[in-house]
Parts: structure tokens; C-alpha cells; sequence
């Protein structure tokens, strides 16, 4: 079975370095209809049996949108268990003043997971949404014909725990490949109870330079 895992479009508080977590929330940007757009031109030819997304608008007007431009009757189904990290009182707040003030949790969060302290920001652990996350995918993957197509429309952080650990990597290990670019596409294939990593955060099919701000 082929998964094909999409980080959602970039938002306004991406744009202005805010975290949004899984109860924050703002508007996609214009520009990223036209990424959108430009992921549904990469998948046009790719077969797709189903699509998931979080319950998160950024993420279902990503799935809504981008199955509108690949012009397919492609059945849409949201799974609360894809929503973004509860990132409790860091959601709504900038990167930079965060960094200021409680600098050692910003760093795990971004480079050491395992020494998170997800307790003091009152939010969930690299645990916790991988447990949630991985039993979501899961559950898509049971469902589903062996020899299906899946999409599934989520978010950064959630996305990078979710597929590392589906490949076996340890709480330590999650963020060894990097993160996950807005409008992203992430490729794995699962066969026989396990899982394989094709494509990484594929961006080309974007045909524009990255900004900072692109990618979590």
C-alpha cells in the first residue's frame, strides 16, 4: 500500500513565525492556492483511493483544495487523530519571543526530542501524538486494500513524529531527517507490517526557493 503524506499549505503564522499547535489556527496565504496547485499537477497521474486530513481548516482546506485541482472523485474522510501537537501555552505566541524565554524547550522541540519538557508548555509529548498519530495511520491502513493509494493531510511537527516512528526511529531519533516543508509530499509504502520510506519532503514539483519559515 502506497501513503502519501502532505504537510498543509502555509499559513498566515507561518509566514510570521507563530506556532500554531492543535487548537491555534489562522488562513492559508494566496500564495498557497497556488502551491497547492502545483502539488495537484506532481500527483495528477498518481493513483489515489482515498484521502485523510486532520480536522484543522489549514489542513482540510488543503485536502479540499488540493482534490478540487487534481479534478477527482477521490472520497475525503477527517481523522482527529492527525491534528497538529497541543503545544498548550506556546500556541499563538512567535518563535523568537519563545526563544527568549524558555530557549532549552524551544531547542528540544526543533532538535532534541527526547529531552522535551512538554509538562512546562502544559502540552503533549513526542510519545503521545506518535501513539495517537501512528494508531490513525493505522487504522487507514487496515481499512484499505493492500494494494490501495492513500493520502493523508496533516501538519509539520505531527507529520515528522508520525512518520519517523512509523519507520522505528526512537523518540531521539525523530528529527534526524530534518522536518517537513509546507505543501510537502512524503512517500511511504507498507507491506507486510512494515513500513518503508520512498521520498522525503519532496518540494521540487513548488519550482521556488525555501524560506526559513518553510519548513518545521
Amino acid at each position: 500500500m502506497d501513503l502519501y503524506f502532505v504537510r498543509h499549505g502555509k499559513t498566515e503564522w507561518n509566514l510570521e513565525g507563530k506556532y500554531q499547535g492543535g487548537h491555534g489556527d489562522s488562513p492559508l496565504l494566496p500564495e498557497s492556492l497556488h502551491d497547492i496547485n502545483k502539488l495537484a499537477g506532481r500527483l495528477q497521474h498518481v493513483r489515489i483511493d482515498h484521502a485523510y486530513t486532520s480536522p484543522l481548516p489549514r489542513a482540510k482546506t488543503t485536502a479540499e483544495t488540493l482534490l478540487k485541482d487534481m479534478n477527482r472523485n477521490i472520497p475525503l474522510t477527517v481523522v482527529d487523530g492527525l491534528r497538529e501537537f497541543d503545544l498548550g501555552i506556546m500556541e499563538g505566541q512567535k518563535f523568537v519571543k519563545l526563544e527568549k524565554e524558555m530557549p532549552e524547550v524551544i531547542h528540544s522541540f526543533r532538535f532534541e526530542p527526547s529531552t522535551y519538557d512538554y509538562e512546562r508548555i502544559q502540552g503533549e509529548s513526542f510519545e503521545q501524538v506518535a501513539k495517537r498519530t501512528n494508531e490513525a495511520v493505522q487504522n487507514i491502513v487496515d481499512e484499505s486494500a493492500s494494494d490501495s493509494s492513500a493520502l493523508i493531510v496533516s501538519h509539520g511537527a505531527a507529520l515528522v513524529t508520525c512518520i519517523q516512528s512509523l519507520l522505528g526511529a526512537k523518540v531521539a531519533d525523530i528529527r534526524k531527517n530534518g522536518g517537513l516543508s509546507n505543501t510537502s509530499l512524503t512517500h511511504l509504502q507498507y507491506s507486510n507490517g512494515e513500513y518503508k520510506l520512498i521520498k522525503w519532503n519532496e518540494t521540487g514539483y513548488l519550482d521556488k526557493k525555501l524560506s526559513s519559515t518553510d519548513t518545521i
